[in-house]
């Protein structure tokens, strides 16, 4: 039965609708396709020359990543993304932070640096290794990306990108994209690190922790609706929320994926800091006590008055 929303009604739809609402977004499919095809090719070239690519990984890349970016993009995030702010902020969160993570379990990098020979490798690896690349694998970045994007959802400027067709399929493509240049320098150890700056790395992501809550934290406690879009005109399910209530649902799940997400960094951070302190450590151990000798004069010579 369709009503217009109100105080009493149901501010969520029943499991049902939510599993069952799906729709398809040709951007995504075109994405899907493209991901997909690409990353099969990789894998199909691997056999022909008799390597064995992990099935394990395949699986990862196309169940957990593909298909958890078709479950947001098809099924109720995506459908009803114009139409409720916290289908929309839990769309954004996710495609930022979950799906670019499961997608890195399939190792997409690696992948490619076995496939890739000649000219074709030698660009892949100087777009890894270029300054835009760096800095949005940098653990500086992250955080500070983060909580500038979600405080769009603090400005008008989330209404215009949540009801604009244009605005959606351009952040449909670009979102997930970003948050695979955060997180595949971690996953498949892109770039070098020292123990230290993993250490920086470590304490940057708590800060994260802090500042990815404050925008959830900023629309759950704010008592009026701060993107300036109005209540959904005509007929609409009896659970439909009123804008104000949609606003509060969108600070919780947004504040609770935030928090979540941070989780498997973290986890991450520390398994590349026990393997830079190993090779660190192993390095050490094999310089002879002349070399070792050496080095700490120079250390000594080099420390500031």
């Amino acid at each position: 039965m369709n009503t217009v929303p109100n105080e009493s009604s149901p501010a969520t739809p029943p499991l049902i609708t939510f599993l069952t609402t799906w729709r398809a977004d040709p951007v995504a499919i075109v994405a899907i396709v493209a991901a997909g095809g690409l990353y099969a090719t990789g894998a199909w070239r691997l056999a022909r020359r008799g390597i064995r690519w992990p099935v394990a990984r395949t699986l990862a890349f196309f169940v957990l990543g593909l298909g958890s970016y078709a479950v947001v993009q098809f099924g109720f995030l995506g459908v009803h993304s114009g139409e409720l702010r916290w289908a929309f902020s839990t769309r954004m969160a996710l495609l930022l932070f979950a799906v670019p993570g499961l997608m890195s379990l399939g190792k997409p990098v690696a992948l490619a640096r076995l496939v890739l020979s000649g000219a074709p490798l030698r660009v892949m690896d100087a777009v890894l290794a270029s300054w835009p690349v760096r800095l949005a694998g940098n653990a500086v970045f992250a955080p500070v990306f983060a909580f500038a994007a979600f405080c769009v959802f603090l400005t008008p400027l989330a209404g215009s990108l949540r009801e604009s067709p244009a605005a959606g399929g351009i952040l449909t493509l670009v979102v997930p994209i970003v948050g695979l240049l955060m997180v595949l320098p971690i996953v498949e150890h892109t770039t070098q690190r020292t123990s230290f700056f993993i250490t920086v790395e470590f304490l940057l992501v708590f800060v994260e922790l802090v500042m990815d809550a404050i925008p959830g934290i900023l629309l759950r406690l704010n008592d009026s609706v701060l993107d300036r879009v109005g209540p959904v005109l005509g007929a609409v399910p009896g659970w439909f929320p009123n804008a104000l209530h949609d606003q509060h649902l969108s600070g919780d799940l947004l504040w609770f994926i935030a928090e979540i997400a941070d989780v498997p960094v973290l986890i991450l951070l520390f398994i590349r800091w026990s393997r830079v302190d190993r090779h660190e450590a192993k390095a050490l151990d094999e310089l002879s006590d002349e070399e070792m000798a050496a080095l700490t004069r120079e250390h000594l010579r080099n420390r500031p008055q």
